[in-house]
Formats: C-alpha cells, sequence, structure tokens
C-alpha cells in the first residue's frame, strides 16, 4: 500500500450527528416557495399533484421560485445543464426541500441541478458505461455479471433524473451531451428476459430496476412479479427504486400501484420467496413525516425496505451526515445496506469523493447501531469487475489516486481499477495526469505493483 504525505493523509476526525435522528418534519414546507404558496396539504401530498407538476426545465423552475433566488442562479443553472448527460427532472417534494436561501450549498441542489461553476473536466478514464453493464448484457435490458443474480432494466425512465446516474447511458431523454440507448417499457423485451432466466436455472436472485419500477404501472408490477415468481428456481426479487427517497406521497395515495407490490410480496412469501423493496435515500433532508408514514405503511404490510446509498462530495461525505442518516433509516425500519463509492460518471466529477474519504467516514459509522442495519461501503469498479468492499484494494496509491481491485468470483485473475477524483490529488500527481503516456505508466506501475 502507497502513502502520500502526511499532510494529504490525515484523516478528519469523527463527528456526531447533528440533530436528533427522530426528528420528522411536518411543517407545511413547500408554501415558502411562491409557486407553491396556495396548495393545501391534501393537494401536495397527492401523487397526481407530484407527478403533474415535476419541475422539468429551468422556465418552470423559475415558475416555482418567483425571486426566491437571484438570476445569475438560473444562469449557471442553465450553463450547467447543457454539458450534463441527464436532463432535468424535480418532484415539487424535492424542490421545495431545497434551501433556497443558499442552493448552492444545499446537499439536495447538488444531486440534481447542475451549477457551471461547480462542474470540473472529467475523469480522462471514464467512459460512458463505466460498468460495462451492455457489455454483460444476456438480452437487451438484463445484465448477467454475477453467477446466480442478474440486473433486469424493465424501463428507462424515472420520476426525478439524478445528476450521478451511473446509468446515463440509457435512462431519460436525449441530452446535448449523450444520446441514449433506449428501454423502453415493452413487453416482447420483457418476455426476451424472462425466456433468458428460465433457461438459466443458475439464477436466483433478479434486481427489477430500470430507470424506475415507480414508473411502472401497477398492472407491470403485477406482471413483472408474477411472470419471475413462477420460474421455480428464482428465489429473490429485488423491486428497485428512489421513489419512497423523491415522492413518497405514491405509496399513501397510489393504492393500486402500492397493491400491485404488496401483492407481488405476499405471493412470494407465500411460496417461500424473498420479496422487497430496495431504495436510494443519500442525505437525510430528504426524509420527512410523510416518508415516515410510507415507509411506516409498508413495514405495517410486511414489506421489506433496504437502502443504497451514494457516497457523494460535499453531500454525505461526513461521518456525521452518514450517522444521521443511517439511525433515521433505521428508526423507519429501512436496513442500510450499500453506501456505493460514486461512480465515473460524465459531468459530476464535482461529486466524487477519494477512496480514503470513504473508508474514515465507513469506520466512524460502524458501531454507531446495529450491524444489520449499518451499511457496507462498497466500489463498484470499472469495467465489470463488480462491487468490492472498499476496504479490500489490492494497491492504493494515494499519491496518484489510483486503487486496484480483484474479484475472484465474478472475473477470476482479473484486477480492476477505480480512480479519485484529479482534482484532490497534488499539483505534481494533477501535472503527471495531464500527459497520455505518463498516465498510462502510472496505471501501468500500480497495476504491476497488484500483480506482485
Amino acid at each position: 500500500m502507497r502513502f502520500q504525505d502526511p499532510g494529504l493523509t490525515s484523516e478528519p476526525p469523527c463527528t456526531e450527528a447533528p440533530e436528533d435522528h427522530r426528528l420528522f418534519r411536518r411543517d407545511e414546507f413547500w408554501r415558502a416557495l411562491p409557486g407553491y404558496a396556495d396548495v393545501p396539504a391534501e393537494t401536495f401530498d397527492s401523487h397526481l399533484f407530484q407527478m403533474r407538476n415535476s419541475v422539468t426545465s429551468v422556465g418552470k423552475l423559475m415558475a416555482v421560485l418567483g425571486d426566491r433566488v437571484q438570476p445569475g442562479f438560473f444562469k449557471e443553472l442553465a450553463e450547467g445543464l447543457s454539458h450534463a448527460p441527464m436532463s432535468v427532472r424535480l418532484t415539487p417534494f424535492l424542490v421545495s426541500l431545497i434551501d433556497w436561501d443558499n442552493p448552492t450549498d444545499d446537499p439536495i441542489r447538488k444531486q440534481f441541478l447542475p451549477l457551471a461553476p461547480s462542474i470540473l473536466p472529467d475523469h480522462p478514464e471514464l467512459h460512458l458505461d463505466s460498468l460495462h453493464e451492455q457489455a454483460d448484457a444476456a438480452v437487451p435490458g438484463l445484465t448477467h455479471r454475477y453467477h446466480d443474480r442478474a440486473l433486469f432494466l424493465t424501463l428507462d425512465t424515472c420520476p426525478v433524473y439524478c445528476r450521478f446516474c451511473t446509468r446515463s447511458y440509457a435512462v431519460g431523454l436525449d441530452t446535448d451531451e449523450v444520446e441514449k440507448v433506449h428501454l423502453s417499457a415493452n413487453r416482447e423485451r420483457w418476455e426476451r428476459a424472462f425466456e433468458y432466466i428460465r433457461v438459466t436455472p443458475d439464477l436466483e436472485d433478479i434486481v427489477i430496476s430500470g430507470g424506475d419500477t415507480y414508473n411502472l404501472r401497477a398492472e407491470h408490477i403485477t406482471y413483472i412479479g408474477d411472470s419471475l415468481l413462477e420460474i421455480d428456481h428464482v428465489r429473490r426479487l429485488r423491486f428497485a427504486s428512489k421513489g419512497p427517497a423523491v415522492m413518497p406521497q405514491k405509496l399513501l395515495t397510489d393504492d393500486a400501484w402500492r397493491e400491485a407490490l404488496i401483492g407481488v410480496v405476499d405471493r412470494g412469501r407465500a411460496m417461500h420467496k424473498e420479496v422487497v423493496l430496495h431504495t436510494h435515500f443519500n442525505h437525510p433532508n430528504e426524509i420527512t413525516g410523510v416518508t415516515l408514514d410510507a415507509m411506516n405503511l409498508l413495514y405495517s404490510r410486511g414489506v421489506v425496505v433496504r437502502n443504497q446509498a451514494v457516497l457523494q462530495r460535499g453531500v454525505n461525505d461526513n461521518s456525521g451526515i452518514m450517522k444521521l442518516l443511517v439511525k433515521r433509516l433505521s428508526f423507519m425500519n429501512v436496513q442500510s445496506y450499500y453506501v456505493f463509492f460514486h461512480d465515473l460518471v460524465a459531468g459530476v466529477e464535482d461529486l466524487r469523493p477519494t477512496l480514503r474519504s470513504g473508508l474514515t467516514i465507513e469506520k466512524c459509522v460502524r458501531g454507531v447501531t446495529a450491524g444489520y442495519n449499518t451499511p457496507t461501503f462498497v466500489v463498484d469498479t470499472l469495467g465489470g469487475g463488480g462491487k468490492r468492499d472498499a476496504h479490500s484494494y489490492e494497491v492504493y496509491d494515494e499519491e496518484n489516486g489510483i486503487a486496484i481491485f480483484s474479484s475472484p468470483t465474478v472475473r477470476p485473475g482479473e484486477l480492476f481499477y477505480y480512480f479519485d477524483p484529479i482534482d484532490t490529488l497534488s499539483d505534481e500527481a494533477r501535472t503527471r495526469w495531464v500527459d497520455e503516456r505518463t498516465r498510462k505508466q502510472m496505471m501501468a506501475d500500480v497495476m504491476q505493483e497488484a500483480r506482485g
């Protein structure tokens, strides 16, 4: 293992969570925005209002905010979006939770609305499908990388679009930067996936994702769930959705969708098969009293919910914030499953933390609550090596920001890279990354060290 100079490797102390994890705000916070000032609670807390009033352009955001922010903010946002791989889409719920008195530093704004001054050059080793999900696709929309499980991308839309989306190659509308690989909700394509799963008896675990399963119709939830449950060797289903974090109202007011999901869960349990919901909270500010109500309803109906967060610079790369998130999720009976290190994604280098910072946070978080509610910090390695415990690197050259991981089960004998953001490195290291020949030699040297 290599180390940087002591001044560059000093770890910050563990910090305490900033507030009580049992505090769930129940005020009418949306009324602070001119566009929602007259919206009553019963309207705002409807999934139909949330869906029909999603913010999908700078102009719509301006109409909601009025004079709450300076005009320069919208100019920076428009310029940032022109270089983004994802189009903009936010629910009124999310928009209202942003601190518009200080939007530049707000952790929710950072995840969804890019401001031009904060955008950094992409890492030179970035590729659009950095995790090789398409390369490992057995049929369109079905990635089979791990021996006993597969990722089923059922559609290519979401209730909101995250700046940092790993699937920016396929999710959402085309942008100025990216022409997408489209995976629309299509029964013919789904049937091809089902047929592959039927004839592949090793597959026991299917992640049903997208896009986002929140955008599937209720009958689609039932159709997909039942079709997979009927395959004898399939034992576990995971419906993946960021929906509970960005539109919890749907779980309370869209009875058809909620009951379709619960119906699949109940049928699975009767067949001695596990069906769970995996969601995606990144910051405690995303959680309100409505969120708690939605999670309590699912829990009362026997639905297991797990969370997969993404570690992001300036959002949650702080041990106190991560402790609060884990504790608040635990209080809602949502199990913290993974914290992913931010993947290499175009246009969001400013959000990626270093490997060292995440390892430090993981040590601070471990022990704050029961082990089954404590997340594992993982790196999804470049090139299709799959998820690896962040502590399990073979070599970590901190001076040059290069880590090497092995993946003995997924790709025996192969080694895979993960890179720190270049702007976090020393001046000398940043200079080395500029020259392609020097960069390739650095990478080769660290790879050789890993090979022994």
